[in-house]
């Protein structure tokens, strides 16, 4: 040390302190970076414990969802819709060739029938309504009373049927086969339908494609559309549902149903050159139609016995009533207004009498009189309201058959 000259003392003591700042150094940095996290790494460990996956608690008996519910829907119906086929003998026609001039160069066709054959001639839909094997479809699906018909079942069954009744006025009919144990679709009600309401329709596409099934809304409610290509010429279906679910030609007869697997109509038309016009008969018609073939073995309607104008706003205007609902009764066509010796006349109805109710119901455009008539029983007695002179007045009629 004694022979160190003063340069290299010098030399020496900053050699000795920077070795000894940077082991400092390096010691508090080793020791920074083991306990303390970096401000990013904090972040980010912060942010992995908060969005660390959290198990979801399994919900007991969750609400199935629409599709659930038409695949359920569609799986416990299907047994109970089939396809209803008309066969009967067709003339068998044969061509043969006569010889007027002795040679082969003039033969004229002739045309002559050789025997017949069993064809089938037409196909619709049909559904159970009852165990013992009650089968509803629409009357022009067996308007042909010489034909006969057969159901074919959801598993290829075939089944011969018989037509119990044939409806006079709407179309609709009532079938019946053997057995007492059938699956059957219940009966909704379609007084409480809404519009935009959810419906599935089922039926026998084409004549082809068995219970297609097709998904809609209730497009609209009370609609009235002629309904043509029937062999007894066009018909008039009032009330009936309007959907946007496909019905199809051969269609005729299914159920349309609700999410609840009830028959809410009865399909029956679609709209030419149009796409998604449905049109199906509401079940209550349907209903009316099959408690009758159980009491009466046949479908049978009341009768009032008057004729009648309904009135809206521009009748009430034209005629210049006191009120602008309503039917009121007016001989028309040679006819008069209260039909002799019917229940309206024994009840005391006049012409010029206004029915503003009946049998507590409303009389108007969505309630007509026709129709108000058509859900009540033969025999039943009902309350009307009327309009006379200024004052209403209330009278009892006892309900008879309609003779069609």
């Amino acid at each position: 040390m004694d022979n160190l000259t003063k340069t290299q003392l010098v030399l020496l003591v900053l050699l000795v302190s920077f070795v000894t700042s940077l082991v400092t150094g390096i010691v508090a940095v080793s020791l920074v970076s083991q306990g303390t996290a970096s401000p990013i790494q904090t972040i980010s460990r912060v942010i992995e414990r908060v969005s660390e996956p959290q198990q979801t608690p399994v919900i007991q008996n969750a609400p199935p969802s629409e599709e659930e519910l038409i695949v359920r829907l569609v799986k416990n119906v299907s047994p109970a819709v089939v396809s209803v086929v008309a066969a009967r003998d067709i003339p068998v026609i044969e061509q043969y060739f006569i010889n007027l001039f002795g040679d082969n160069e003039f033969l004229i066709p002739q045309y002559r029938q050789k025997g017949t054959e069993r064809r089938q001639i037409s196909s619709g839909t049909g559904f159970f309504v009852s165990a013992d094997g009650l089968i509803v479809t629409n009357r022009h699906v067996v308007e042909d009373a010489a034909a006969d018909y057969s159901v074919v079942t959801n598993d290829g069954k075939k089944i011969a049927v018989k037509v119990l009744a044939r409806d006079p006025v709407r179309d609709i009919a009532v079938l019946k086969v053997e057995g007492t144990s059938h699956s059957f679709i219940p009966l909704g009600n379609s007084d409480g339908l809404n519009v935009g309401q959810t419906v599935v329709a089922i039926g026998n596409a084409l004549g082809e494609f068995q219970n297609t099934v097709s998904v809609g809304v209730i497009s609209g409610l009370r609609r009235t559309v002629v309904a043509s290509g029937l062999s007894s010429g066009p018909e008039v279906l009032s009330q009936v549902i309007q959907t946007d679910a496909a019905i199809n030609p051969g269609n005729s007869g299914g159920p349309l149903l609700d999410l609840a697997g009830r028959v809410i109509g009865i399909n029956v038309a679609m709209a030419q050159g149009a796409e998604n016009i449905g049109f199906s008969l509401p079940v209550n018609m349907v209903r009316k139609a099959v408690e009758d073939v159980k009491a009466e073995g046949k479908i049978v309607y009341p009768f009032l016995g008057i004729r009648y104008v309904m009135i809206n706003p521009a009748v009430q205007k034209e005629r210049k009533l006191p009120v602008d609902y309503g039917a009121l009764l007016l001989a028309s066509g040679g006819e008069l207004a209260v039909l002799k010796d019917s229940p309206a006349a024994k009840a005391g109805l006049q012409a010029g009498d206004i029915i503003l109710e009946f049998g507590a119901a409303r009389v108007d455009q969505e309630h007509t009189l026709g129709d108000l008539i058509a859900q009540k029983r033969v025999g039943e007695k009902v309350k009307i309201k009327i309009l006379r002179a200024g004052k209403e007045m209330i009278f009892e009629a006892a309900l008879e058959e309609r003779r069609i």
